[in-house]
């Protein structure tokens, strides 16, 4: 079990340091988690034999989930409603549109079957959200006419129409094709999808912002399983739990619920490591020996997808919004391959349906060709065409972006010797940067004004602006020992060097802010701050 763990956290590291070395390499990151799992898989150099691909299928599945959560949960709605109408249209009409205009090519150009052309079309309809959302933030691309926000939400709602197109065409290819059947199956999956999300957004968000948790970091944990609980229920009862998971990060993302900010840096990093674990375990679970014979059709279908059926499927649906040209066609190439396709070659493979041809290794080298071309050509194909938006900031489409003044409440007890007592506010002299909003006495809470009095036995609520000071200071704890030299000295004759301050003092079970003559006694707990270089 050691050799496991261990194994598994050699690989996370060894991702982590490859993704900080992939932007001078000039290599995108997915691409080197997937030459990892190469690396050390069957015929690679480490030669370790893989190829489970139900228990993979079930670890994809799960990590689908997060990802597919995090493309709602991360996209602001505020900016996002403006392109709702074509970014649905895109990640429906364009996911079948795609699908069934790569089927024809796999059937009538390289010969497959029609069910299993159709299914490989089906399999590459849907562009990868995580992808999308890394190179925008990453490169700061703020895109024009709301071009951000149109490809993160189409790209963040297409998996669950690929994956429903996925579904009908396998059971399409064991004999289970029934019209009335296939209806049923798109309202059961759409209806109950939409239900099931939207119930547990909206009854999480509510409980969220009405109930406070008991410790820090529960309510990740909340949302955590909440999430799985959406798409385990709608799944269960044959909704699509992708869809359903995606409403409840985009209902969830959208509430004033508390610690947002940080629910989303969670996710991120959550997002992070389920693309660390498809992607390696697609190169894991690949066969580079395999390849050559499937190299021409794969590519072939590639090339097809990227200047043909995508950009085809986009003007049909964005001509008739007038949407200027240069920005179909920044659309077109922002298709990125990615986790929903993987995760679906390896559905198709597990599944009982027959196949003549390789849909794992198709699947898997039109994922690298998209992620080395189009990924790393974003950037530049949106300089070519004008498309950068220099006025912008795309980190506003973004749930974590924070554009509203940030005010800190601190909040200081008046005592009868304070110099604040028996004054009245306007008498006072208040740094111009700071402002009393509040004032509590005997219970009552009063919002003061110049003529206001502090009175001894005040608690007086202040407001100044915060800092980000996250990279900026250390702050550590410094327990005095019995047999500390600092004990019975005051904070003047301490000599802690110009680069460090005692900010506070735990005394039992109170905090002292301390002054030049306060005296340290024994079991303090001396809180200092530090500057990082």
């Amino acid at each position: 079990m050691s050799g496991y763990i261990l194994a598994a956290a050699a690989i996370i590291l060894v991702c982590l340091l490859l993704s900080k070395l992939s932007g001078r390499m000039g290599v995108p990151t997915l691409a080197l988690f997937i030459l990892l799992g190469m690396l050390v898989g069957s015929d690679g150099l480490l030669k370790i034999h893989f190829d489970d691909f139900i228990v993979s299928g079930n670890i994809c599945t799960i990590a689908l989930i997060f990802i597919i959560f995090y493309g709602g949960f991360g996209t602001n709605w505020n900016h996002a409603r403006h392109v709702a109408v074509k970014a649905t249209l895109l990640s429906s009409l364009g996911v079948v549109l795609t699908a069934v205009l790569t089927g024809g090519f796999c059937h009538y150009v390289l010969g497959i079957g029609m069910l299993e052309s159709i299914l490989v079309g089906a399999i590459i309809s849907s562009t990868d959200a995580a992808s999308v959302f890394s190179i925008l933030r990453s490169k700061k691309l703020s895109l024009k006419y709301g071009t951000s926000s149109l490809l993160e939400v189409e790209s963040g709602s297409n998996d669950p129409f690929s994956y429903m197109m996925t579904v009908i065409v396998l059971s399409a290819m064991k004999g289970n094709f029934d019209g009335a059947n296939l209806l049923l199956m798109i309202v059961q999956q759409v209806f109950l999808g939409v239900a099931f999300g939207a119930a547990a957004g909206l009854l999480s968000a509510k409980m969220l912002s009405r109930f406070r948790m008991s410790a820090e970091g529960f309510d990740t944990i909340f949302v955590f399983g909440v999430t799985l609980i959406t798409y385990a229920g709608a799944d269960y009862t044959g909704g699509n739990g992708y869809l359903s998971v995606y409403i409840l990060g985009i209902i969830l993302g959208n509430q004033p619920i508390q610690n947002k900010k940080n629910l989303v840096h969670f996710f991120d990093g959550v997002t992070g490591l389920m693309q660390i674990l498809v992607f390696f375990l697609l190169g894991l679970l690949s066969f580079p020996s395999q390849l050559p014979q499937i190299f021409f059709p794969a590519l072939c279908i590639a090339l097809f997808l990227t200047f043909i059926a995508r950009p085809l499927a986009i003007f049909l649906l964005l001509s008739p919004f007038r949407c200027p040209v240069k920005q179909q066609l920044l659309v077109s190439w922002a298709g990125l391959r990615g986790a929903a396709s993987i995760v679906f070659a390896i559905m198709a493979t597990v599944d009982s349906a027959h196949m003549h041809n390789d849909i794992f290794h198709i699947t898997f080298l039109i994922v690298l060709f998209s992620i080395f071309t189009q990924g790393s050509l974003i950037p530049f194909m949106a300089n070519k065409l004008d498309m950068i938006d220099l006025n912008s900031n795309v980190m506003k489409t973004f749930n974590d972006y924070s554009d509203e003044i940030q005010l800190q409440f601190i909040q200081i007890s008046i005592f009868k010797d304070h110099p604040w007592a028996d004054m009245q506010i306007k008498d006072m002299n208040i740094i111009p940067d700071l402002l009393i909003v509040m004032i509590l006495r005997d219970g009552e809470r009063i919002i003061p004004n110049g003529n206001t009095r502090i009175m001894p036995g005040d608690m007086v609520i202040i407001t100044a602006m915060s800092a980000n000071t996250d990279s900026t200071f250390l702050l550590t704890e410094m327990k005095i020992d019995g047999d500390s030299e600092w004990i019975d000295q005051s904070l003047e004759e301490i000599n802690l060097g110009k680069e460090c301050l005692i900010i506070a003092i735990k005394r039992k079970d109170a905090i002292v802010i301390p002054r030049g003559k306060t005296s340290i006694r024994k079991d303090d707990v001396l809180i200092t701050c530090k500057a990082l270089l």
